[in-house]
């Protein structure tokens, strides 16, 4: 009997501890339901792809500038750490999508050519943020490190990105020069 109680108050407690363990590992999803969907759908084509990840990214730093000025919002240091959060995940989503491509020896360069010109909107927009007058110092220590992270990551990628579209560029003529070398056949 003893040991039937033992075995259930051990299996309950593995359950609980795998429960906690998975609800802890959650993570919250910056996509409407729409734009998943409209991720879906580009799946395949590189330039609708990371154009719409621009979209969506673009669009949480029109809302953050949009919450930041109205005078009724509450709990702006939480709400500006929460939006520089989600602008976060969606452009670490744009990255690992263009390494995908690359990594599927996709030409992107068109659109490569639209992330270098957003790279820097994005760091100006949030550059304007973090050299902001009018914030509390206590208001913006509550976000200061997400936006010094992201900042940092936009700096680097941006880089990335221009290195990118060089090489793309670079491989494209040298693909050119090939196929005109070898009367457009290629072995």
């Amino acid at each position: 009997m003893r040991t039937r109680w033992y075995g259930f108050w051990v299996g309950l407690g593995l359950v609980l501890a795998l429960t906690t363990a998975a609800s802890g590992q959650r993570h919250h999803d910056p996509f409407t339901p729409s734009e998943i969907d409209q991720i879906r759908d580009a799946s395949w084509e590189p330039q609708q792809r990371l154009t719409l990840y621009l979209k969506f990214a673009r669009a949480r730093l029109v809302a953050l500038e949009q919450m930041r000025v109205d005078p009724k919002t509450k709990n702006r240091a939480q709400q500006t750490h929460d939006a520089l959060d989600d602008f976060r995940l969606i452009y670490d989503e744009l990255n690992d999508n263009i390494e995908t491509y690359v990594d599927r020896k996709n030409d992107i360069r068109k659109p490569l050519k639209l992330v270098i010109d957003a790279d820097t909107e994005f760091q100006a927009k949030l550059r304007a943020l973090k050299d902001a007058a009018d914030v509390r110092a206590e208001e913006s220590q509550k976000y200061e490190f997400v936006l010094t992270d992201l900042l940092e990551t936009l700096d680097t990628s941006a880089e990335d990105h221009r290195k990118l579209l060089a090489e793309q560029e670079e491989a494209s003529k040298h693909g050119k020069k090939y196929a005109k070398a070898t009367g457009g056949k290629s072995e």
